[in-house]
Parts: C-alpha cells; structure tokens; sequence
C-alpha cells in the first residue's frame, strides 16, 4: 500500500489482516478461489481496516478482538466493489483488471455474494451485541445508495441535497461503521464512540467527493482506472451539479450530460466544460471543509499519538491522487 506510512501504529496489524483474509476466502472451488484471491491481490487502500484498528487504539486495544471487524468490514467493501463492476461494466480496477473482465457478471456476482456470505460468518463470531446490528444497517442503507444512483443515471436535474444522500450511503456509513466498530468492540465510552462515527462520516463524504473530482482530472495511470467513467455511466457528481449552476452554456452541458452513448471527444470535451465553470475548485472547497469537520470531531477524543494519525490521514485523503 503507497501509504503505509500513515499507518505506523498499525502497520504489522494490517498486515496481519491482509494474511488472515487471504486464508480466510480460501475455497475448494478453483474459479470462486481464483477470482476472490484475485480481487485480494490487487490490494486496495484497506482503508476500512486501517480506521477500525486505529479507532480502537485509543481504549482497550486487542487485535485479536479487532480483527475479525477489521475483516468483515473489508469483506464487505470488496463484495460491493465486485457487484459495482457488474453494473458498471468495470473492465479495470487499481490498474488491474476486475473479476468481471476475467471471468464475467456470474462469477462476479457469485463472488460478491460469496464474499458477503464469508463477512456473515466473521459477524456471527464477534461476541458483541451492537455490531450485527451496526453492520446489518449499513449494508441495507448502502443497497439503498446504489439503487438511488441507478435510479437517476443520467438524470440532469439532480441537486446536491440528493448527492449527499448517495454518497452519504455509497460511502460515509461503512467507513464511519469502521471507527464506531473499531472503539465499541475496544471499550471506548459511548460518547467517544459518537465522536469517532462522527469523524469517520465526515472523512467519508470528502472522501467519495474527492473521487468524484479525481474522475474528471486525475491521470488514469494513478487512478488505477479510466477517468470519465461517472460520465460514460450518467452518474451526476458534486462537479457535475455545480457545473450546471454556474455554466455561461447549461443548456449544451445538459445535452453532453444527457447523452447515453458519448463518445471518448464528447466526454473530453464535457471535462473541459466542468473545469471551466470551476466547479472542480469549488467541489474541493467543501472537501475541505468535511476535513475540517472531520478533525474538529477528533477533539473530543483523548489526546494521545492516534489522534494524530487520524489527523493526518484526513489530510492524506483530501490530497491524494488515487
């Protein structure tokens, strides 16, 4: 991962985690071993174990309580990821190809599905009452996000407010699960579990933002996948609503957006028109200030070397490039 270093408290912890998936999605069955270990091996910022472990750090830390969170978690992400590359039609992921341009949509949903099957199975194992709960909710809500975006692919009049709501679901929940998990199962009293949850939604929202942004401008060779893909798939991002509002031409801007089956010089040029209005500056703007809220959340948490990693990881995801 190009930014282990952030993770300095953690980095033997995480590396357990990544040893313990491994063994953990081994099947007897070659195509669903060979297309899970796949999508393992193409790594991922495993962001969402790096927020648990470092949430709980700040009380009664025990990785041997954490780690089956941490990968549950995890499993969770990826089995959304595999059946987001189905709708999508993904042929690329972190550079690589996905399970669905080696093996197809069937044995990318069935490994979806597999992958969830096997977060259960850690679920039922954890020996806390609010954590099935916890992530029993989030799943919902994230199904809820996903049919939301298919719903209004390529619909122009979408406003911010219903951006939020996606994103909110799409992305902010699981990783603030990730901070209220990682401090629940750890002991933290519940006020700081608040504060955690709180932080990690924050984070999420600019997060997501940031990939939004990342889609229009980011070079393909460190995205990890090809820029424009929300416009080829009519998906109305943060810049794409704020480009419309402040078009010398939203009428034409429309009509691109519209258009189902663009061309790779129509999505250019749609690109070229949402960086001239400055809607890519002013999406930032507000990344910065969920960094912000995100960090002021973490004043309520004790003062000790984890809140200064969590700090420097909101700023690490306000300024990455993949």
């Amino acid at each position: 991962m190009k930014q282990l270093w952030l993770f300095s408290q953690i980095n033997s912890d995480l590396q357990r985690v990544e040893k313990e998936l491994t063994k953990f999605v081994e099947t007897d069955y070659p195509i669903l071993q060979d297309s899970a270990v796949h999508l393992l091996a193409a790594g991922g910022k495993r962001l969402r174990p790096a927020f648990t472990l470092l949430a709980g750090k700040f009380y009664g830390y025990s990785l041997e309580k954490l780690i089956p969170v941490a990968m549950a978690l995890e499993l969770i992400h990826m089995s959304s990821l595999v059946h987001d590359d189905v709708v999508d039609a993904s042929m690329t992921r972190r550079g690589r190809p996905t399970v669905k341009a080696n093996w197809g949509n069937i044995v990318s949903v069935q490994t979806g599905d597999y992958l969830l099957a096997k977060s259960l199975m850690l679920i039922s194992k954890i020996d806390h009452p609010e954590v099935a709960r916890i992530l029993a909710e989030i799943s919902v809500e994230m199904c809820q996000g996903e049919i939301q975006q298919i719903k209004c692919s390529f619909d122009v009049e979408q406003n911010i407010k219903q951006y939020y709501y996606r994103i909110k679901r799409k992305t902010a929940l699981l990783i603030s699960a990730c901070c209220r998990l990682g401090a629940i199962v750890s002991g933290a009293p519940r006020r700081q579990v608040w504060a955690l949850g709180a932080y990690g939604h924050s984070l999420g929202m600019a997060f997501q933002i940031v990939d939004d942004v990342l889609d229009l401008t980011a070079k393909a060779s460190e995205f990890g996948k090809p820029v424009g893909g929300d416009l080829r798939q009519g998906i109305m991002t943060l810049p794409m609503i704020l480009a419309l509002k402040s078009s010398t031409n939203p009428a034409h801007l429309k009509m691109l957006l519209r258009k189902v089956d663009k061309t790779d010089e129509e999505v250019l040029e749609t690109i070229e028109l949402i960086n001239n209005t400055g809607a890519i500056d002013e999406s930032m703007h507000l990344v910065d200030l969920y960094v912000l809220k995100a960090k002021r959340h973490l004043q309520d948490l004790p003062k000790v070397p984890t809140r200064k990693a969590l700090e420097e990881l909101a700023e690490f995801i306000r300024v990455r490039k993949f």
